[in-house]
């Protein structure tokens, strides 16, 4: 199965295919942990991917998928229901189990955070367990469907407008979230619990929280998230919940992450490339606070998990040119609406370079097309293209570069 962050599948409760994303930290992951989004959301939220991100820097694996007709997932949203959620949790689990490792934080957003305390008596190797901004009752979204339930109830199933989009939802559904029994899922939990809850949430309020906490036995714990919204769409909120939550999990997972810990390499700037050893060529990419992977095609006997060394390569210049044509036209006010560049790589026979000095065996050949949309007049676009071969890393593929490289000693 393909392990590419962005391409994993897997089956779920309803017999249909998951889309899931899993964000790998450098080196060996001190644990996985399993992320569950919020109501009619998807995986790619700006909390989920940002706790993700802050969890893989502490060396926490986290997969994070579509519920059924979410997302990139398959299936539809109308057929599923709270219990058919606890259910795709549990597959998601099974697939981490059978894969690389079961899942010890169990995470869940909103009424993803009360379907992982459902689900975790699933989970027997979950040590640890964490809800942001957690409904105490599955039964608390109904007051979103407000409008539209006496429609459910009397038709079977109506339309339903939620966050800008809409939604069929059937008279199932509503009984579903009816008849889940919180208290005992969660008096029965027998994990350690970590409740994070802002107390200005508009959209579950922090009574909940006090319910939730109230009905677990220790070990639990609370964290106030202050003035944070209920989607954690500032950036800063989400790191403080990583942060907080990696300092709180190792307590028992075994690991050391800490709040206040940073690895070196954001420090100092050092892109570091790691063996994942799934593959034969996939690599693991840590630029700072950013992950990425790296691999070959499976016809040159990789996995396809991630783009190519020399895809990678032409990535960086594709950004730098477009940075540098972009802030060169913002700097001249010019009416430059998009830039889009393409590139590709290829060896060639340098005696087929007239322009080329080397004139034996083969060399590199970067093809660069370069797209610029806007209002430009001739001169214009003629400027931008001088600028373009301006840029800092087409300066470094034309100069002299050096390499110095040596062996780490031996422990």
């Amino acid at each position: 199965m393909n392990e590419s962050p962005s391409l994993i599948r897997f089956p779920g409760a309803l017999g249909t295919m998951l889309a899931a994303r899993l964000d790998l930290p450098t080196g060996q992951p001190s644990a996985f942990a399993l992320f569950a989004h919020c109501f009619t959301c998807s995986k790619e939220t700006l909390a989920a991917s940002r706790i993700s991100a802050a969890l893989t820097a502490r060396g926490i694996a986290v997969l994070r998928f579509d519920f059924t007709g979410l997302g990139s997932s398959e299936g539809d949203f109308a057929n599923t229901n709270f219990s058919s959620n606890v259910a795709d949790l549990a597959a998601a689990a099974a697939w981490l189990r059978e894969h690389h490792r079961a899942p010890r934080i169990l995470i869940g957003h909103s009424l993803g955070g009360a379907a992982v305390l459902a689900a975790a008596r699933d989970i027997p190797e979950a040590a640890a367990v964490a809800t942001i901004g957690a409904p105490y009752e599955p039964n608390h979204v109904r007051r979103l469907l407000a409008p539209a339930i006496a429609e459910i109830e009397a038709a079977g199933e109506a339309e339903v407008a939620l966050a800008g989009r809409k939604f069929r939802i059937k008279k199932q559904f509503l009984q579903d979230i009816a008849s889940q029994n919180s208290r005992d899922a969660i008096g029965l939990l027998r994990k350690a619990l970590l409740v994070f809850h802002s107390p200005r949430d508009t959209t579950v309020s922090i009574d909940n929280a006090a319910q939730i906490f109230m009905a677990a036995k220790h070990p639990k714990s609370f964290v106030s998230l202050d003035d944070a919204d209920h989607l954690l769409t500032r950036k800063e909120d989400a790191i403080y919940v990583a942060a907080v939550l990696a300092a709180w999990a190792s307590r028992y997972i075994g690991g050391t992450a800490t709040i206040a810990e940073q690895p070196d390499d954001e420090k100092t700037g050092t892109v570091t490339v790691n063996e994942t050893r799934e593959g034969k060529f996939t690599q693991a990419i840590a630029a700072g606070p950013h992950r990425l992977r790296a691999d070959e095609p499976i016809s040159f006997g990789g996995n396809d998990s991630g783009p190519s060394p020399y895809d990678l390569l032409l990535a960086g210049l594709g950004a730098c040119t477009s940075m540098t044509v972009r802030m060169y036209a913002d700097q001249k006010q010019w009416p430059l609406a998009k830039v889009t560049v393409r590139l590709k790589h290829e060896k060639i026979h340098a005696q087929d370079c007239a322009e080329c000095e080397t004139k034996e065996g083969k060399i590199d050949r970067i093809e660069r097309e370069i797209e610029l949309e806007g209002n430009l007049d001739d001169a214009q676009r003629t400027r931008l293209l001088e600028i373009a071969n301006k840029c800092p890393v087409h300066r470094t593929l034309h100069s002299e570069v050096w390499i110095p490289t040596r062996l780490k000693p031996a422990l």
